[in-house]
């Protein structure tokens, strides 16, 4: 099969939904990201959940170029989270043809954020779409043993573990730890590189989150060994912001270089 590529919104986030498909579309990837509720109270927001004239655009973009839609983020869990609050959100990801919704544990009791899981995989369910919970340090869902865990308590079929290599690396996670989960829980994986040294503190290993990762193969990650260690063909999301590049170097050739980069690292993997 022919591995999906596609591109993440935090990649070139000062695109709005509809352009970031026209991107996506010119740098040659065959996916996109969307980025349907935000993440932080700081980005832009778009009304792009129900029937809304910017869905509508965003609709038109994707059958006029042919992109597919890989994922919606960002659903988060946390303790008062209601369910029921993320169905609009749930459909229109489903009306967009997505796969797979992006899910943050930001509930500090396991057992609560298991069974909040499971009922948000529920709510996926019934749209025929997965979730993939990812594990990030900075949030209630901090390595890969946690998300792990937490999936498996979930108990739903269409539960997955999201693994990035950039968490992978600044959660003191290991690649040999991904041969205990079922090849069933990894539905697809974001990419990027970044320097081996982690960071001193929390606060520095999110703004190298949000702001300056590299390009895959620019860093000192072995992203070989991860590739080896996951299913073949998994589809890959390039999540990699580069805001000190974006000054000088538009979304569209950034989005290039990063495919670029990619299929360099895929190459290596297959010689």
């Amino acid at each position: 099969m022919t591995r999906p590529i596609s591109l993440a919104a935090l990649t070139v986030l000062e695109l709005a939904p509809p352009d970031m498909v026209t991107c996506a579309a010119e740098a040659g990837f065959s996916h996109v990201g969307i980025r349907l509720l935000p993440a932080t109270p700081t980005e832009p927001q778009y009304d792009l959940v129900g029937d809304t004239p910017l869905l509508r655009d965003l609709e038109r973009r994707l059958a006029d170029t042919g992109v597919k839609v890989l994922d919606v983020e960002i659903f988060r869990m946390k303790p008062e989270t209601r369910v029921a609050d993320y169905e609009a959100a749930v459909a229109t990801a489903a009306r967009l043809g997505a796969s797979d919704l992006l899910v943050a544990g930001n509930d500090p009791e396991e057992a609560r954020l298991a069974d909040t899981f499971a009922a948000f995989c529920d709510l996926a369910a019934g749209y025929g779409l997965s979730a993939g919970l990812e594990f990030m340090p900075w949030t209630d869902a901090k390595d890969l043993p946690q998300a792990a865990r937490i999936v498996e308590r979930s108990g739903r079929d269409n539960a997955g573990v999201l693994i990035d290599p950039f968490h992978l690396s600044r959660s003191r996670s290991r690649i040999e730890d991904i041969a205990s989960i079922p090849p069933s829980r990894l539905r697809f994986m974001q990419f990027c590189d970044v320097p081996a040294q982690i960071p001193p503190t929390m606060d520095a290993i999110l703004a190298e989150a949000r702001a300056e990762r590299l390009f895959p193969g620019e860093g000192g990650l072995d992203l070989l060994g991860l590739l080896r260690a996951v299913p073949r063909d998994i589809p890959l999301s390039i999540e990699a912001p580069t805001q000190a590049l974006a000054r000088t170097v538009g979304a569209t050739e950034r989005a290039r270089r990063a495919l670029a980069a990619t299929r360099r690292v895929l190459a290596q993997v297959d010689a």
